[in-house]
């Protein structure tokens, strides 16, 4: 904790650089000494949250109104509805039918199995949100865990939660659907630039890079974590549940009502959050969970206070000009130096930024800056769109990053330093094995030259 106050106070000593707005100085040193403090953990990761919006209060970096309703973003309800979702399956016995299913196809060995989950639910993120993937898969495996006797905090528990939460995340690139950032970036796209990429073409340009990244940071993972390889499921884990009960059924029904809302959204204009938490409501009600048992299970403190305050400084970042304050420092190397690089550059700097901030701010952020820069230097700009697409699935270096690290580190199984010491490794060689992979695709389909 003193470790952190002094490292804020020296950066508020230092002279503000020119440009950057006092307000955005301070928040530099609050974000600083909060990035001590994720890292270290001196208190529960949800009180060094809450203290991140009382300390952009008093510094009079943001309102009170400002700062706080971040907190209530409906993204928070989004991910908090995905929990709730998950605790019902699980409650009904759909997480432990789904899990008895991955072990018939993906055998009992743990990590052979860590690897094809990994890959389907990096699939299964291309075509729905990755937090509803990630809750699902996460919910069928912990039982699992549990029989196996695979303790928190040990490499093996890290390894399993952490791969399934970052492949997750690494599968929203594929196709135009599966992430919000996507839609943006196409949108954008067409608004600057008058070009209009559609699902078919946002595929067939991402998917490749998607397919060697998702196994890539996988094994990333492994090397840095070097889980138990002996280590096999109990067999007896496999068992015949008989055909659907009733409330599995009905989940079912609710669960294929939110997916289906999920692909219709653009017809009736429906917020996420409310479809989910829509949900949760109509299966209390309908009696397959009592909500005594629900509320103990939820993990209500992360979605508010952690994945909210990495919400709330997200926001911060943009309107006190810091976030614009970094762009105009680091665009200018990458300009008038040939495609790639731009968009390794732009990739490079919104997977960065993307960690403090949700990946469509950062998409709406940089877009606007660095589609005119590429028209400008000749460059396609469809590249730009695919380039926040693709890099901002890499956000593995912070809880806050993204929802499917919050939802991982809500089970228990690793700490923020835990995340952070993964991401470091697994997040630059996803990076480079799909800008690898992207300018040979793209050369040979001949969308660069």
């Amino acid at each position: 904790m003193l470790a952190a106050v002094a490292v804020g106070i020296t950066v508020m000593l230092l002279p503000t650089p020119e440009g950057l707005p006092p307000s955005g100085h301070r928040y530099l040193a609050i974000l600083s000494s909060l990035l001590v403090m994720f890292l270290t953990e001196p208190v529960p990761l949800p009180l060094v949250m809450a203290s991140a919006g009382c300390s952009l209060v008093v510094s009079n970096v943001g309102s009170s109104d400002q700062v706080w309703s971040a907190y209530a973003h409906p993204v928070v309800f989004f991910v908090l509805g995905c929990l709730m979702l998950a605790n019902i399956a699980e409650n009904v016995g759909l997480t432990r039918r789904l899990g008895n299913i991955m072990l018939r196809h993906c055998g009992t060995r743990v990590v052979t199995f860590s690897l094809w989950s990994c890959l389907l639910l990096g699939m299964a993120s291309s075509l729905m949100h990755d937090v509803t993937a990630l809750t699902m898969g996460i919910m069928a495996i912990l039982p699992l865990m549990r029989q196996t006797d695979i303790a928190p905090g040990t490499p093996t528990g890290i390894f399993l939660i952490l791969s399934m939460a970052f492949c997750s995340s690494a599968g929203g690139m594929a196709t135009l659907v599966g992430g919000g950032r996507n839609m943006v970036a196409a949108a954008f796209l067409k608004d600057l630039a008058g070009m209009e990429i559609g699902f078919f073409e946002w595929t067939l340009y991402a998917m490749p890079p998607a397919l060697v990244s998702i196994p890539a940071v996988w094994l990333a993972l492994f090397l840095v974590f070097r889980p138990d390889t002996s280590l096999h499921f109990p067999e007896d884990a496999v068992d015949d549940m008989g055909e659907l009960s009733r409330d599995e059924l009905t989940a079912l029904a609710v669960i294929g009502g939110v997916f289906l809302c999920f692909f219709t959204r653009t017809i009736h204009g429906i917020d996420y959050s409310i479809i989910v938490v829509g949900a949760v409501v109509v299966l209390t009600l309908l009696g397959l969970i009592e909500w005594n048992r629900l509320n103990e299970r939820t993990e209500w403190a992360v979605s508010f206070l952690v994945f909210g305050g990495g919400i709330s400084l997200g926001q911060a970042m943009e309107y006190t000009g810091t976030a614009e304050f970094l762009a105009g420092l680091f665009f200018p190397f990458f300009e008038g130096r040939g495609w790639f690089l731009l968009f390794l550059g732009v990739g490079v700097f919104a997977s960065l930024l993307t960690q403090l901030m949700a990946n469509v701010a950062s998409a709406a952020l940089i877009l606007p800056v660095a589609i005119p820069m590429a028209i400008m230097s000749g460059v396609n700009p469809v590249l730009m769109a695919l380039s926040l697409g693709i890099f901002t699935s890499f956000a593995y270096l912070l809880v806050v990053a993204c929802p499917p690290n919050v939802v991982a580190y809500s089970v228990g199984y690793f700490r923020a330093s835990d995340l952070l010491r993964g991401g470091l490794v697994a997040q630059p060689v996803g990076m480079l094995c799909a800008a690898i992979v992207a300018y040979g695709w793209w050369s040979l389909l001949g969308l660069v030259g």
